[in-house]
């Protein structure tokens, strides 16, 4: 977020958790990027803090993530908890909707395992598909970044062929995708290693505001390589075309004219690139610039 709004949100988690009775006397930025996540301390809670506009267009939503999570919790299944003090519920306060979760005490930084980072996606997947919600199609999503490419004002500094280019591999790779008919389920959406820490008790995910179903070679999109190779009985073919997908999609957000992510606008022309040099694609974290 821009610092003011950055500002403004961790207040506004500050006045809400207090309001909840929860004692703040500070508060630590944990994530700021198009949202901020913010541990507040001493009662060590995690509040998500996402503008109001942010889902706007698209099928994003804090409620789903709440309620996928809520099920999971049930499920045994490798996620950060809600917070218990709360009720679990997304709250709308000064133009931000809010959502408490359990503060998790990450590991010192090291790569995971890519056995267990596979053995973990699994045991989500098996309890995704325990999940009772409706949620949208995977490429209900991609159609969604198919109208920002096509949208000047929300991508003004694509050139006409990168738009082009974009909107032709975004529509290749979904019809690509549908001809497979490969089986579906409940997906966490974007499973990718900054939406997994490492703890004391293993792997845990997080971050389910995209959660969708699908084929989960979609999931495995968002993977390491060394991930989705060992995933037990995935369409290898399919990880590949659905890799492509994503670094399509990512792309197109990094040209947005409102996204803050800290990559900036170099990335959004590395995805690029590396789009263009064409199937096998490189793994979203293999991508440099």
């Amino acid at each position: 977020m821009e610092s003011a709004e950055a500002r403004r949100a961790v207040a506004t988690a500050i006045a809400t958790a207090s309001a909840l009775g929860l004692g703040v006397d500070d508060a630590v930025v944990l994530n700021d990027s198009n949202r901020v996540v913010v541990r507040l301390l001493p009662c060590d809670t995690v509040a998500r803090v996402t503008p109001v506009t942010h889902h706007e267009g698209h099928e994003m939503s804090p409620e789903r993530e709440v309620e996928v999570v809520k099920q999971l919790a049930r499920t045994d299944s490798p996620v950060a908890a809600l917070d218990p003090r709360v009720e679990p519920r997304v709250l709308v306060r000064d133009g931000f909707e809010i959502a408490f979760w359990t503060y998790h005490e990450p590991l010192p930084a090291a790569p995971v395992p890519p056995a267990d980072y596979t053995r973990a996606l699994e045991h989500l997947h098996a309890g995704l598909r325990q999940v009772e919600l409706r949620t949208p199609h995977a490429l209900d999503r991609v159609a969604a970044v198919q109208q920002d490419v096509d949208r000047r004002d929300l991508t003004p500094d694509l050139t006409d062929p990168d738009r082009t280019f974009l909107a032709d591999a975004l529509r290749e790779l979904s019809r690509a995708i549908t001809h497979r008919r490969a089986p579906e389920q409940v997906l966490h959406g974007e499973p990718h290693p900054a939406n997994l820490i490492i703890t004391r008790n293993g792997p845990l995910f997080i971050d389910f505001e995209n959660t969708a179903h699908g084929p989960i070679e979609y999931d495995l999109g968002w993977v390491p390589q060394e991930v989705s190779d060992r995933y037990a009985d995935a369409d290898q073919d399919l990880v590949d075309e659905c890799r492509g997908l994503v670094l399509a999609m990512v792309a197109t957000y990094r040209w947005r004219r409102d996204d803050q992510h800290p990559s900036g606008r170099a990335s959004g022309v590395a995805f690029l690139n590396a789009l263009r040099d064409g199937p096998p694609w490189p793994a979203l974290d293999d991508v440099t610039w």
